[in-house]
This record gives structure tokens, C-alpha cells and sequence, in this order.
């Protein structure tokens, strides 16, 4: 899609389309030209709600306020309704709250989110037909602003928001069609068209270095399993920040076998390793000032002769033991490996886990919500902040002194499943922890994105299927943490 920025009044510009927000139900508003028929259709201007007048060619979304995640909403309903039509150029005016770059940017991310669509493997495809959109510089409330600003923020907008959809891509890609070794090749494709570092370890490399726990996973699939390292690297980096990747292309559970019905999207199950990806790409496209590593730990989770058990007890990278009472607990495996390989080989400032880690997640925060853990309060908070910034949905889950108990075993140092049922989302973290040196416990952030990694159903701006969660909470933080004229 085509964004071009107008400093012409909206009324004055040309196009097929014009899109009109109904903000807090201001039908008064000099936009809104057909009251009447608005009326009589009954549209009331809520929140998401949406219509299409033909006689004047309008898209009216209803928007409760002018909160920049409420914007993006807003956008994708208004795409998917001219995605109906034949419609070519569609024109915007500017809804501004407080900061003109967070909510131009909502705009674009709204439009490319809400235009996604995965149609690969359809044999009739609904192309959209939209190719441009015209932003005019005319505000809702009046508001002044400079082109540039508007023009920096478009232009940041589209590189986030096709980073997430290339994640999205990734992510709905069936499981027979991307396992490790393909993974691994889209991954060395994506670094050489961004001038990105990129080192492939197969299955003999990480027997080499002693990641037991992560060969084990893969041990009955006949994909063998390979860590991807990507690396960007700008001069005069201000932190050097790692983000570990689960990779899971297919998680059956093993010979704790998930029922029928569970191991349905578990090609989803390699969400983090994907979305690891998509942070580097957009990353190095921003030119942010921060040395990054990506770590996928892709692997396939299968049964058969070869398969681990339970009961096996397995030796990490750390040279800890783990005793195995749940095959279906095997991305905490695999991340304990790739983790401690981050820390000894590249001595972060900062160090993140993406992973699509448990159900418990989603059972504590709902499918929407990314599940934030770790030990420092400060670092956590910050994650927090960036998630409300980014407009994806964060919510803390507590450590406390008793949890880690319940991960103890009688024959090993730790064991991989806790003895209790409850708070599961977090004993997994308490496992990683287990995995993360002393000097880096304060510099460690765990996001459980079990829930809106791949949820089957449309919400918001996120289609059915992969959501490409994490890429953007992820990108805001690096650039509040270390882009000093980075704007809301």
C-alpha cells in the first residue's frame, strides 16, 4: 500500500473513498455530511462499529476516544470494509491525542494489520484492491504539524507493521511445509536481503556444546533441529540486547501426548522463534542504536523409538540435570539451552524470552494478553510502559518464595514440570530462571505469549491465525530505552 501525505484540506482532496471516524459519538462534526441516513440505518457510532454510505462514497467508523491502539481498530475495521469494494485511493484526515507520530503511526498500523490476510494456500484469492491512501495534514481538533514528523512516522509505521506480518507469515505456515531447516533458510534469506549477520548451528554443533535438553526435543523427529544467530551490529551501539526465541515448528507433546484437539495450531508453536526474526528485521530497518541478537531454537516435538521420556533425566548446557516427568514441557527445555548459550557466548546487557510457553498463560491473562515475568520490578515495569505504548496488550505475573519449590526433584537439580497444578505460567519462568546467571537475574525479561500469539478468531487489527505478537512490544521498548528523540 501506497501512503502519501497531503497538506490539503480533506474535503479538497481526490479519491474513490473517504474515511470518517465518529469520534465519541460527535455527529456535529464538519466530516460528518450524511446525519440523516446515519440515522435511519441506526448506526449509532460505537466503538468498532462500521458502515459504508454508497451515494457518498464514506466509510464511518465509530471510536470511542482518540487513544492511538483505538485508532489502529478503527483502521482496520475501515480496511476490511473497503476491502469490499473496487475501490483504488481512499483518503484520511489526521485524529491526534497528544503526540502527532503515535497516532499517524496507529493509522499505518492499522491499515496494514487489518489488511492482512493468508490466502497461500487458497485457490480463489480476494486480492484487495486498494492501492493508496491519502493522509491529509487537516486534524480532527485543528491541531498543526510539521509534514516531516507525519512523514518519518508513515515511514516507521511500515516497517514495524511488515515485520509483524512477515512474522504472521511465518507462523501460519503449516508445519510440514517450515520445520527447523526451512525456518533456518528463511532466516539466512531475510539477514542477507537486511545486511544482517546470520550463523546456522545444526544438531553436531549443539551436541558439541553440550545443549542436551534441546536435542533431546527433537530426538524422534525426522527434521533435525537447528539454532539460528542473527546479528545487527551498528557503530556506537549504546546496549547490546539478546532475544531467545521457542521454536517449536510442531509440538505433538511427545510421549505425553497432547489430545487431538490441543495439537491443532501447534504450528503456532514457534511463534517466539519467529517473532525473534521479525524484531531484528525491523530493528535494523529502523537503524536503532542497539547491537542485537536474534536466537531461534527451532526444534520438532514428535513420538517414536527415539523419543524422550518421562523419567529421563537430561544434562543442560549449564550442566544442570532435569528430570523429565512431562514431554509436553519442551520449549522450557529447549530455551534453558539456547539461554545459557547467550549468556556465555555474548555477554547481553539485556536478555529476552519469547515464547509461546504454556496454556496457564492463557488461562491467567486471557488469549489476548502477554504474560510478563521476571525479577527486577524496574525492567519489568518498563516492559509494561512499552506494551501500553505499542498497543499490545502486557500484564505482569509475580514471583514469590514458594513457587520454586515446587519445581525440586529427588533424583535431579530441578525437575521440568512443578508438582502443583497451579500457577504454571510462572513455575515455567521459575524454571528458565534457573537457567540465568547471577549477574544477568536483573537484566532478564520472560514474555509468555501463549495467548495472543494465535488466537482462531478475528480481534482488533489481528486476523485468525498468527498475530505476530511480541514484534512491536519489542520494538517500542528498544527505542524508549535508547532512542533519546523517540516520540510516544
Amino acid at each position: 500500500m501506497i501512503y502519501e501525505i497531503k497538506n490539503e484540506k480533506f474535503e479538497d482532496i481526490k479519491s474513490d473513498i473517504k474515511i470518517v471516524f465518529i469520534v465519541n459519538k460527535n455527529f456535529d462534526h464538519k466530516w460528518v455530511k450524511e446525519k440523516e441516513s446515519l440515522d435511519f440505518l441506526n448506526f449509532k457510532g460505537e466503538s468498532e462499529e462500521s458502515i459504508f454510505l454508497n451515494e457518498s462514497k464514506t466509510v464511518y467508523v465509530g471510536v470511542s476516544n482518540l487513544d492511538h491502539d483505538e485508532i489502529r481498530i478503527a483502521c482496520a475495521k475501515a480496511i476490511k470494509t473497503i476491502s469490499k469494494t473496487n475501490a483504488k485511493s481512499a483518503k484520511i484526515a489526521l485524529y491526534i491525542k497528544d503526540c502527532p507520530v503515535t497516532n499517524t503511526k496507529a493509522l499505518i498500523e492499522g491499515f496494514e494489520l487489518g489488511a492482512y490476510r493468508f490466502d497461500r494456500y487458497k485457490s480463489k484469492k480476494e486480492n484487495l484492491n486498494l492501492e493508496e491512501i491519502i493522509i491529509s495534514t487537516e486534524e480532527y481538533s485543528d491541531k498543526n504539524f510539521s509534514t516531516d514528523i507525519l512523514k518519518r512516522a508513515v515511514k516507521e509505521a511500515k516497517i514495524v507493521s511488515d515485520a509483524v506480518n512477515y512474522v504472521r507469515d511465518l507462523v501460519n505456515t503449516p508445519p510440514d511445509e517450515l520445520y527447523p531447516e526451512i525456518l533456518a533458510q528463511k532466516a539466512k534469506t531475510m539477514a542477507k536481503e537486511n545486511e544482517i549477520e546470520c550463523q546456522i548451528y545444526d544438531e553436531n554443533y549443539l551436541k558439541k556444546e553440550g545443549m542436551e535438553a534441546f536435542l533431546a526435543v527433537s530426538r524422534a523427529s525426522r527434521h533435525k533441529p537447528r539454532m539460528i544467530h542473527l546479528s545487527y551490529k551498528p557503530k556506537e551501539a549504546k546496549a547490546k540486547v539478546v532475544f531467545v526465541g521457542k521454536g517449536l515448528t510442531y509440538d505433538s507433546g511427545g510421549l505425553s501426548l497432547k489430545p487431538s484437539e490441543h495439537m491443532v495450531t501447534m504450528k503456532s508453536d514457534k511463534s517466539g522463534a519467529c517473532a525473534v526474526i521479525g524484531i531484528i528485521q525491523a530493528a535494523k530497518k529502523l537503524k536503532l542504536p542497539v547491537e542485537i541478537h536474534a536466537i531461534a531454537a527451532a526444534a520438532e516435538n514428535m513420538i517414536g523409538g527415539d523419543a524422550y521420556k518421562p523419567d529421563d533425566i537430561l544434562t543442560a548446557k549449564n550442566k544442570k540435570t532435569i528430570e523429565v516427568r512431562n514431554t509436553d514441557a519442551e520449549g522450557r527445555l529447549v530455551l534453558a539451552d539456547a539461554l545459557c548459550w547467550a549468556q556465555e557466548k555474548l555477554n547481553p546487557d539485556y536478555i529476552f524470552d519469547l515464547a509461546t510457553l504454556t496454556g496457564a498463560c492463557v488461562v491467567a491473562l486471557g488469549e489476548y494478553t502477554i504474560g510478563v515475568m521476571g525479577n527486577s520490578e524496574e525492567l519489568k515495569d518498563s516492559v509494561i510502559k512499552a506494551s501500553k505504548l505499542s498497543g499490545e496488550l502486557a500484564s505482569k505475573l509475580p514471583f514469590n518464595r514458594y513457587l520454586p519449590k515446587l519445581l525440586k526433584s529427588s533424583v535431579a537439580d530441578i525437575c521440568n514440570i512443578s508438582s502443583s497444578r497451579y500457577g504454571g505460567a510462572i513455575t515455567a519462568a521459575l524454571f528458565l530462571n534457573e537457567f540465568i546467571e547471577d549477574k544477568y537475574k536483573d537484566k532478564w525479561i520472560h514474555l509468555d505469549i501463549a495467548g495472543p500469539a494465535f488466537v482462531e478468531k478475528e480481534w482488533g487489527y489481528n486476523p485468525s491465525g498468527a498475530s505476530g505478537a511480541g514484534v512491536r512490544l519489542a520494538i517500542k521498548w528498544l527505542q524508549k530505552e535508547f532512542c533519546s528523540n523517540n516520540h510516544k
